[in-house]
């Protein structure tokens, strides 16, 4: 008889586990996901794509608003008889009695090397801190945020083009693949939780808007970290000409400079070179009001105001005002 397996998950980047573990014979008794939410200008009620891979696979879901002091909840979760729990970016801690519900406990697939980068954004600030190498760790889950035992992991190189979107695919599909092949011997007892190393941990919280505020007075290459690490949310974003605007691909050069960061060098068919705090950054996108992003080029010649000499500011943060 194949294991009950109860699955926690909410976005894209946890269905590729859930497929696999269905297509490796496992019984998945249940799928829990967060509720339906809201999103886009609309503001329509948006399906997670957990539960749109659940409803073709013919698996019970249950969307609860919350998991603490939620009976009802408990008892229905505790009426499957699951062996195992299978989490991975789920988006609320667990209490203990879910964690202890499961005869084999809870496990979680991580988006990075744990002790390194807990917490809800490990992919986005891997790139914004400039690694060049990330994973994803199978652990043991406890009552702590991604502070349980660690039972196997594997690594992933990260590309100079990566941002936050190709990222996070390669690392879905990596969760995958560590599942299939760990959870059998974690079922049989041949695998021992290592307790992790608190004092190597570092946090990855939830980005908000303004993470994503560019520092103009930084390094290229810190600009550039941060534009791949923001893609997704909350985005770069600037102002131009009192404009605001987003920023998706950009590339630190070799070149140096002594122009006030934030400036624009030069408008070329490649991109517009801007002034940062050491070296030229080449942009190579760019997104106004109300539009969708276009290359620099074409921005340019729609803008016809737009020459070299303009600057991009921001108008909350010092670090990009003139000193």
């Amino acid at each position: 008889m194949s294991s009950r397996i109860l699955f926690m998950g909410t976005p894209h980047f946890a269905v590729p586990t859930l497929e696999a573990l269905h297509h490796q014979g496992y019984q998945i008794v249940g799928v829990v996901c967060q509720p339906d939410k809201p999103a886009g200008r609309g503001q329509k009620l948006a399906v997670p794509p957990v539960k749109q891979k659940a409803v073709e696979l013919g698996i019970p879901i249950w969307q609860p608003e919350k998991l603490r002091n939620n009976d009802d909840f408990l008892r229905e979760m505790e009426a499957l008889k699951p062996d195992l729990g299978i989490v991975i970016a789920y988006g609320k801690l667990l209490p203990t009695s879910i964690l202890d519900l499961p005869l084999h406990g809870c496990l979680n697939l991580h988006a990075s090397l744990l002790p390194k980068y807990r917490g809800a954004a490990p992919i986005e600030w891997a790139l914004i801190r400039g690694e060049s190498e990330t994973g994803v760790t199978l652990m043991q889950m406890d009552a702590g945020l991604d502070t349980g035992g660690m039972i196997a992991k594997t690594s992933c190189a990260i590309a100079p083009t990566d941002n936050a979107k190709t990222l996070a695919d390669k690392l879905s599909a990596l969760s995958a693949q560590l599942a299939v092949s760990t959870i059998p011997q974690w079922l049989a007892g041949k695998l021992v939780a290592e307790k992790q190393d608190d004092t190597q941990a570092t946090l990855a919280p939830l980005l908000n808007k303004g993470n994503g505020q560019i520092p103009w007075r930084e390094s290229a290459l810190t600009i550039e970290h941060l534009i791949r690490g923001v893609c997704i949310r909350p985005g770069a974003h600037t102002h131009l000409r009192g404009t605001p605007v987003k920023l998706r691909t950009a590339q630190a050069m070799d070149t140096p400079c002594d122009e006030t960061p934030g400036t624009i060098l030069n408008l070329t068919k490649d991109g517009w070179a801007v002034a940062t705090g050491d070296r030229v950054l080449l942009i190579k996108d760019i997104q106004l009001p109300g539009k969708a992003f276009q290359t620099t080029a074409d921005v340019a010649r729609g803008w016809r105001e737009l020459k070299a000499g303009d600057r991009f500011t921001c108008e909350t943060s010092p670090v990009c005002e003139e000193p």
